[in-house]
This record gives structure tokens, sequence and C-alpha cells, in this order.
């Protein structure tokens, strides 16, 4: 298959590779070419050139490149298509673009005739992680951001004669920022409808950052987008956390998704070459489609054709064994330059050192093993899950605090002792690899696999210490550590001093909740429902306009204590500040409906409830109880329905209320811009 996109029978090809699409220092030219090399071997076939901190892609989107510059992508093009892989180049105007300037629609246009003329022959427009308002001037021209999004991509697709891979990233890429749904976002119907068919969109799955990614999610997205996705994948994307790393395989996306999608393209670590794991076992998911190569070569035969994790990162594990012991590409050089500093400085004729007698004998360094790597792999392994190997650790650290307070028996000296080895095999993997011949992959590795020998040396310390060790309760115990001896920094110390500390911590341990109380609202609580309200207006809710500019709601008079709730129709949660949330209801609200002249909302739904809970409440949980408890005092008094409205920029809300299961939004009611109403039966 040719790198220009080549189609068998008329089928597009499935795109698959990678895209450089992080935030943070960009690839090098080398290491690109590199890519190209591994994507040939491997199967994928495009390579998608987005990254964030490329000046001309981003911020400086307008300037052309200079020769130099121009001589690199030229050279990395012709690189790609040497390799059979599909350069498309992506430009990112998002950030200060007016889309209805006519000399604006122009500098991008030229922009992107230079990157023809060097060869390139596929494009991407992106309007990822952008501000979501639109100038004066704009919102005279458009109807929607969706709108104007459109318009301009479709005149630079139609502009650069339709290519065969023209790629759109829409603002709301992903279902999290879809509002109210993903089958009910006004945004993406749009695209949907006006996005010219020739032009593939890039989606994230439910989040920026999805755990799984279901065929049910991509069947509702396609409807909506009216074309299969083109999944940007960020399940092994660190720029947000630089103390992580994410060795782990592809997964939790089922290989039925291969036949409902465009394609996948995985957006990885901002180290280069850590991501061989990444890169390698998307080839093998790839791979693994009905019709396609199977990855038979990972199991016995008579084994499941389909794709498996586990397997499909012991291959990547094998065959990056072999690179991290390759004396290659850095190490190589080094090696070269210091032979010829030995060639001058080194008399020729000096036998090698030999240690004598009772003498410290010479240094040999460990050779890495493939057991080395499955380690570091497990303990830098995927967003949402430790691996094996890290699991057992933390439940058996936990286990060994929680029993220790009892007199020691056997079993836990026992694992006291096991736990030790563990702790030991993460240091000799560290040492193993610390002395691996290439050094270039061993540096993008250092800092993490420093963070994480000195973190499981406390922790092994600690144990110790438990069993009675007195010197270290002593090292441990000190008012005057040594800066090793503990995680400081600014960052954790805000993080520790907030509410929602551990709170996302894939282990837990003590469980990171807090005591709600839920009770019947009165009177006395009117001050503090008034004060939440008006704390949540000014900003809390993601509102940006003053509240005399934001549309009026029914249930605005209801928070703000002008309309008192019905009696035995509110209740406030309280935790250990004070009142943190409420849910008030009128049980009839057609009289407060009439006075916005939105009386036939009522029709099918004549109650009407408020809920806001503060941003310390972390957990769901409460107030999902809450407005239960609430919408069972009104179904118990005879009401058939009850609605609620909310701005469109209230998504904390919207989100709350979507998650429920039993509110759906309602649409075509005659309702003030920026205002949705969601409802649910009773």
């Amino acid at each position: 298959m040719s790198a220009d996109g080549a189609r068998a029978g008329g089928t597009p090809r499935f795109i698959s590779g990678v895209v450089e699409g992080f935030y943070g220092r960009p690839w090098t030219m080398e290491q690109r070419t590199e890519l190209f090399k591994r994507e040939q071997q491997w199967g994928l076939n495009t390579y998608l050139y987005a990254p964030k901190d490329d000046y001309k892609h981003r911020m400086y989107w307008r300037e052309l490149y200079s020769p130099e510059e121009a001589d690199q992508l030229k050279a990395l093009i012709s690189a790609a298509k040497q390799h059979q892989v599909e350069f498309i180049y992506a430009i990112s105007p998002g950030l200060d673009i007016t889309f209805s300037n006519p000399k604006e629609v122009a500098a991008l246009k030229r922009k992107l005739d230079q990157v023809k003329q060097f060869g390139c022959r596929s494009f991407s427009l992106l309007f990822d992680d952008i501000e979501t308002e639109m100038c004066a001037a704009d919102k005279k021209a458009f109807s929607s951001f969706a709108d104007a999004q459109v318009s301009i991509t479709n005149q630079v697709y139609e502009h650069l004669r339709s290519p065969e891979t023209f790629l759109f990233c829409p603002t709301d890429y992903c279902a999290a920022f879809c509002t109210p749904t993903v089958s009910q976002s006004s945004y993406l119907q749009t695209v949907g409808e006006k996005l010219l068919p020739g032009i593939d969109i890039l989606w994230t799955g439910p989040k920026v950052v999805s755990h799984t990614i279901s065929v049910e999610s991509i069947v509702e997205v396609t409807s909506v987008l009216k074309r299969a996705p083109v999944i940007w994948d960020n399940i092994h994307a660190n720029d947000y956390d630089p103390q992580r790393l994410f060795l782990g395989p592809y997964k939790d996306r089922p290989t039925e998704l291969i036949s409902k999608l465009r394609g996948v393209l995985t957006n990885p670590n901002c180290e280069f070459y850590p991501n061989f794991v990444a890169i390698h076992t998307l080839a093998t998911w790839c791979r693994s489609a009905d019709g396609g190569a199977s990855d038979l070569e990972i199991g016995d035969e008579g084994q499941d054709r389909g794709y498996n994790p586990h397997r499909a990162l012991n291959l990547a594990l094998s065959d990056w064994l072999l690179e991290l012991m390759s004396a290659g590409g850095a190490a190589g050089q080094l090696k070269k330059e210091s032979s010829k500093e030995e060639s001058v400085q080194t008399d020729s004729g000096e036998s090698p050192y030999v240690p004598g007698p009772g003498e410290n004998p010479l240094y040999t360094a460990e050779p890495l093993t493939l057991d080395d790597l499955k380690l570091l792999s497990d303990l830098f392994y995927l967003p949402y899950e430790h691996g094996p190997t890290a699991r057992s650790m933390l439940q058996e650290l936990d286990w060994l605090k929680t029993h220790s307070q009892t007199e020691q028996t056997e079993e836990w000296r026992c694992r006291a002792q096991h736990f030790d080895q563990m702790c030991k095999a993460v240091v000799q993997m560290f040492n193993r690899l610390s002395n691996a011949p290439n050094r270039r992959v061993l540096y993008d590795l250092y800092d993490y696999i420093c963070d994480i020998k000195s973190g499981v040396g406390l922790a092994c310390a600690h144990v110790k210490a438990l069993g009675g060790q007195e010197s270290l309760v002593a090292q441990l115990m000190t008012d005057d550590p040594e800066p090793w001896g503990f995680r400081g920094g600014l960052s954790g110390e805000f993080q520790r001093m907030l509410p929602g500390h551990g709170n996302r911590d894939l282990f837990r341990h003590p469980p990171m909740t807090a005591v709600y109380t839920i009770r019947p609202y009165s009177a006395e609580d009117q001050t503090a429902v008034q004060r939440i309200f008006k704390g949540m207006q000014k900003g809390g809710a993601g509102d940006k306009a003053p509240m005399m500019m934001q549309p009026p709601l029914i249930s605005d008079g209801l928070s703000s204590g002008e309309v008192p709730p019905s009696p035995g129709h509110a209740f406030v949660m309280e935790d250990d500040v004070g009142v943190c949330g409420y849910a008030i209801a009128l049980i009839d609200a057609k009289p407060a409906a009439a006075q916005c002249q939105r009386a036939p909302l009522c029709e099918d739904y004549p109650s009407m409830l408020g809920v806001q809970v503060l941003p310390r409440v972390t957990d769901p949980s409460p107030a999902r109880r809450m407005t239960g408890l609430l919408m069972s005092s009104l179904k118990s008094s005879g009401s058939r329905g009850v609605f609620c409205e909310l701005r469109q920029s209230d998504r904390r809300m919207i989100d709350f209320f979507s998650k429920l299961g039993s509110f759906k939004h309602l649409s075509g009611a005659d309702l003030p811009q920026d205002v949705l109403v969601m409802a649910a039966s009773l």
C-alpha cells in the first residue's frame, strides 16, 4: 500500500499510526525518521504532524516556514514516503483566528500551500483546546461556533482540491465535552450535517483520556457525525502529569471497533523512545482485525486469533529488550568518540588491569532481562490501572501497615520478607537498566526509574521500621530529614491541602470519603442556600458573564429565596464545614413558569427542582442521594414529572443530571438562548 493513501476496490484504507500531538518538547527530525521505519516494520501507515509546541503549527500559525525549516520538512515528508507512511500536516489556528476575515482565510490557505509545495498531500485542521466564545465580528457572520469552523474547513478542503486524507478536530472532541449529550449536541450536529463528506473527524472517545472505548459509543457518535471517526487516542499520553509514564499495552478497545472506525492514531508519551510499547501494541491490535494479519506469533497454535493485551505486551517487551541491549545510535557514537581519545592517551603496550589477591574485583554489569522490562511496565502501566506487580506491592504494604499494631505473627514476618524481595527486584531492575548499552532509551526513562526506586526504598524502610529496626525508625522519624526522605515541592503541598487529594488514586487507602448529612430544609437554611446560589453564579458553575447578563431561569427565584420551596419538598446537605448543597422544589411550578412565559413546560412536567452543590464536594453520590429523596417526595405527593433549567455554561450540573439516568434533554421548547431543560417522569 502506498503512502498516498491507496485504496483497494474503492474502500478507504484504515488509518493507523501515530499523532505527535502532545504539549512539550517536540520530537527531533531524527526521531521522527526512526518512527517511520518502525511504522513500516510493524504495519502502520500514518503520521500526523501536530506538536503543540511547534510555534508555526499553533501559536504563530500565520508565519511561513523559513528556508531552513522548509528543508527539514521536505526531508521529513520524503522520509515518510520512503517508508510508505502517509504524512499528514496539521495546523491549529483556533487560538486567535477571526473566521469571518477573508485575510485570515487567505493566510491559512497560503500556509498550507507552502507545505503542499514541500510534497505534502494530506492535511488536518485542529480546533482542540481553544476558547469557545466567538469574537463580535464572527458572531455577526456565523450562527454558531461550529458553523464558523465548518465554513473555513470546507473552504480550505476545496482550496487544496479535496485531498484524499483531510482530518478535522472539533472543539468538542470527546463525549464529556458535549452538551448535553453526544446525540443531542447541537455543535456535533452542525459538524455532521455541514462538513463536506470527504473530511474525516478526530474523536478521543468518552473522555480526553478514555479508559475504555465501546462499540456502542462509536455507533452513537458516527450517527451524529454522519461518518466513522478517526480515534485520536490519548491512552498513553503523559503530558498532563510529569511524574507519570505509560508502558502498558494498548487495551480496553475491543477489536470489533476496527470495522466501525475510519482509523486510530495514538498520541503517546512525550518521551520518544519509551513509546516502543505503545506503538508496537497498537500495531498488533490493528493487525488483529478480521481479514488482517493475526497475532498468532504471540501465543501457541490453536489459541484465540483475536487481540490479547498481555500477549501483545510480552511481544513488544521482547522486541524492546533487543533494542535496549543494542549499543547503536547515541551509545555507539559515544563509544566511537571515547575510542579515539583512548588511542591518543593510552599506552598501547599496557595490559588491561587485573585485580590482585585480596583486591576489589572489577565491576561487571548484569545484563537486562525480559523480567526486568515486565516489572518496569507494571510500575508504569496505564492511566487507570497499575500493572499486576505494582498492585501486589501496594496490597502487601497496606496489609503490613494494617496488621503491624498487633503482635507480629509468622505470617507478618513472612509477608514483610516477601515485600522486601519485591522492593529489591525494583532496585535490581534499576541497576540493570542503568547499565543497558542503549543510553538514549535510558535517558528518556531515567527520571522516572529514579523516582520509583526512591519511593519503593522509602516504603521498604518503613516496613523494616514497623518490624522493629530502631535505627530505621530514627532515620524515618527525624525532625530534619534529608530531602530524598520525603516528597517535597509546591505542587505536592498544594495537593495535600485540598479536599480531593487522593480521590483519583488507583489504589485507595484509606477510602477518601467524607461524611455528609442530608436533612429536610428549614427556614433557617435560607441564608446558606442563598449564599451557595450566589457563590456559584459568580463563577463557580463556569459562567463568565455577570449575573445580570446571564439568561434568567425559573429556579433562580427559588434558589435566591424570592419563592419559598413547597413544604416537605426541600433538602440540604451538610459536611463538617456546614451546608454544602441543596435540592429544593416547587410541586406546582405553573405560577412561577407563567411569570417567565414558559408555562407549557408544566403540561407534562408540573414540578420544578433546583439542585446545587459546592465544588468542595468531590463525591457525586451524596448529591445523587439528595436528589433522589426530593424526587421521591414529589412522586409521593402525586406529581407525574419534574423539570430543571440549566445554563449551557454550567457543564458541571449538566453532567450531573445527564448521569442520573432518569433525566432527558427537552428540545423544541421556547427558551432563551443558552438555556436548556432536562426533565424526568415520576
